[in-house]
């Protein structure tokens, strides 16, 4: 290389990892939009999580087919872009294989990176079929039409391309190390299961064209390899960064346990305190917004909520999982992350157009992008919980959207504002006065 190919290298370098931190700037400022909630207890648990889960793929595996494929393709796209080290050092500074004294422990880590390779396309191949010939269920959903299939699509091309990439640029360079005289900077270095059945297609080929091609695979794949980078925060791919931090922070408790609103709390612990004034009012700030009671648009959720919607998958295991939805009604777990994301996407998108500032678009989350009708679907069973490969939920969002309708807007469904005003009059969710709740023992 010349130093003008490094300049040019290093430009691309500093322009792609540069738009990359600008994107994560933005995900960690809509993320924030979020009500504060305390994730910092039992940190052992919590790093537990993170390697059972995010890094042990333990959930997975819990569908065979799929689990096996996905780990295929997360260890062999991991474990490969090691080499991208190599890459950038080779890129900076005009070196060729720079890792090559390592001698057996190269050969190992090139055949091993092959190997994975090869094994990703199948995989790849694999993930294709079922989406597009094979059809599964989950991944025909009317909320997956658009950009989610198409997304779904792109990422797997991407890999196609980036792969196939890697192994003609091995084959270019191990027919280059085997010519004699005037390519010395072609060491012998590295072996290669899999790209020495391809190095025959540049048999007949001058030299020159072989290295040209080399050179073309090279760039074209650390290329790719920047825009992939810099594509994931316009995909559900998302999730190959944000798993981690989101099994770490992921709820601890009993997935039946529902968390009590404070201002609800103190009422009652007032109402049963007998010694406490009734009269003592607290002091009032009377700039203080008032807080809402659940949530109507993305700034009442939390941030862990939101963190939860940037790293949903779209797999669909949570809504193949949900009794509302296989019984037909509209309720779509995987459709409540996916609109919250959309919505804040939409709410990120004005405040970038506003100079740093929300202005109010008279839209909310509740309404324009979920419905009262798919809240209140929800049996509250936790399915979606139990099934999401990295510990999202849905149902917490689902539960402050009906707290909203409730308390709010006292917009709940009928049968169940009748069953809280027997509660409220009778102490019990039947139509009957006390003393006659026992009568049913004389029949």
């Amino acid at each position: 290389m010349s130093y003008l190919d490094n300049i040019l290298f290093a430009i691309i370098l500093v322009i792609g990892f540069g738009y990359f931190f600008t994107s994560v700037k933005k995900i960690r400022r809509n993320i924030n939009l979020g009500t504060d909630v305390n994730r910092s207890d039992n940190p052992k648990a919590r790093w537990s999580n993170m390697a059972m889960i995010a890094l042990g793929q333990s959930k997975m595996v819990k569908r065979p087919i799929s689990g096996i494929l996905h780990i295929i393709v997360y260890v062999g796209f991991v474990i490969i872009n090691i080499e991208l080290l190599e890459i950038i050092i080779d890129g900076l500074f005009g070196t060729h294989r720079v890792f090559a004294f390592l001698g057996t422990t190269y050969d190992v880590l090139i055949a091993s990176f092959e190997i994975l390779a090869f094994l990703v396309l199948v995989a790849v191949f694999a993930f294709w079929s079922r989406r597009n010939a094979i059809k599964l269920k989950r991944f025909v959903s009317s909320d997956l039409k658009g950009w989610p299939k198409s997304d779904a699509n792109y990422i797997l091309y991407f890999e196609v391309v980036l792969m196939t990439l890697f192994l003609l640029m091995n084959a270019s360079d191990l027919h280059l190390q085997n010519v004699s005289g005037g390519f010395s900077h072609f060491i012998k270095a590295g072996t290669f299961p899999i790209s020495q059945f391809i190095e025959p297609i540049f048999n007949g080929m001058s030299n020159e064209l072989v290295m040209l091609l080399s050179e073309i695979f090279w760039w074209l794949h650390i290329v790719g390899i920047l825009i992939f980078m810099n594509y994931l925060y316009f995909s559900k791919h998302l999730h190959i960064l944000l798993a981690f931090p989101n099994t770490y922070f992921a709820n601890l408790n009993p997935q039946g346990q529902f968390d009590n609103l404070e201002s609800v709390t103190k009422e009652v612990k007032l109402m049963m305190d007998l010694n406490a004034d009734p009269f003592a009012a607290a002091p009032v700030d009377e700039n203080a917004i008032p807080s809402k009671f659940g949530a109507s648009d993305i700034q009442d959720l939390n941030w862990v909520q939101l963190l939860n919607a940037y790293t949903c998958t779209e797999c669909g295991r949570c809504t193949s999982s949900c009794p509302a939805n296989i019984t037909g009604k509209k309720l779509s777990p995987r459709k409540i992350m996916m609109d919250t994301r959309d919505r804040m996407e939409e709410v990120g998108r004005n405040i970038d157009a506003n100079k740093g500032v929300f202005i109010p678009d008279n839209k909310t989350l509740l309404n324009d992008y979920i419905t009262p009708e798919e809240l209140w679907a929800c049996t509250s069973c936790n399915a979606c919980v139990e099934e999401c490969p990295v510990n999202i939920s849905p149902l917490s969002i689902i539960m402050d959207m009906r707290r909203y309708l409730v308390m709010e807007q006292s917009a709940a469904p009928m049968p169940l504002n009748a069953m809280m005003t027997n509660i409220e009059n009778n102490g019990a969710p039947w139509q009957y006065n006390q003393q006659d709740r026992l009568n049913w023992k004389n029949e």
